[in-house]
């Protein structure tokens, strides 16, 4: 039973998408048995016909499911799909992560409460993936891959580049070196920062792309205009 309007719901997601507000799933008290219409308090059988209301229960969260592994994540508030020994919570990030990202991510403070910013669509408590960025910031992973289909390279956040980009750098260069500027540009530099290693640099301007000087990436904005070679005197 919804605490919030007295209706009975089959889960808080058929309840949010009909009413016009949301069910805090930490308040339901109360169930009815879809076999024999018996009201008891929430539990994970029912006490009149020992029907199983699901496989997985949680007695915070209220959460009736089908066994995926859950487990209920003290520090997150909320159950995840486990299962539970290939996570472990970040209490930087304030989320669970893959045991693979341990020692081997980027922590950024709280980041699982911001929205995703490709959808802007709450992360935390979605049942859909998040995937970590190099930056430390996160997107859901669906988004993540739409984003990576439409050939956008940067966190919408910081614009530093999403995923190795080692390949298409090296690409870069070799594009470049086929492709020289008119001898009038040969000598012309211009002021840029590089949107990965936060470097300021002054380097030679290309229409193709503009090279940081400290790491090598393309992910670089100019800022100023073109600076023209001093004049030769002869």
């Amino acid at each position: 039973m919804a605490p919030c309007c007295g209706k009975f719901y089959v889960c808080r997601l058929c309840h949010d998408g009909e009413e016009k507000h949301q069910l805090d799933r930490f308040k339901v008290r109360e169930v009815r048995c879809a076999a024999c219409s018996t009201i008891q308090e929430a539990q994970q059988t029912c006490k009149e016909c020992d029907v199983k209301f699901g496989e997985y229960y949680c007695d915070v969260c209220h959460l009736f499911d089908k066994d995926k592994k859950q487990y209920h994540c003290q520090p997150c508030g909320i159950c995840r799909i486990g299962p539970k020994e290939k996570y472990f919570h970040c209490t930087k990030c304030n989320l669970c992560l893959a045991t693979d990202l341990k020692d081997n991510h980027k922590c950024v403070e709280n980041v699982s409460r911001q929205n995703c910013p490709v959808c802007m669509e709450d992360i935390h408590t979605s049942r859909i993936g998040a995937h970590v960025l190099p930056c430390g910031h996160l997107l859901h992973k669906t988004c993540f891959d739409d984003m990576c289909i439409t050939g956008a390279y940067r966190c919408p956040l910081c614009m530093h580049s999403a995923f190795n980009m080692k390949e298409f750098w090296e690409d870069q260069d070799k594009e470049i070196a086929q492709s020289p500027m008119p001898t009038e540009y040969r000598d012309t530099t211009v002021k840029i920062i590089c949107n990965d290693c936060q470097a300021h640099c002054t380097v030679s301007f290309h229409v193709l792309g503009l090279k940081c000087s400290s790491c090598g990436s393309y992910n670089t904005a100019q800022y100023g205009g073109l600076i023209a070679a001093p004049a030769v005197n002869t």
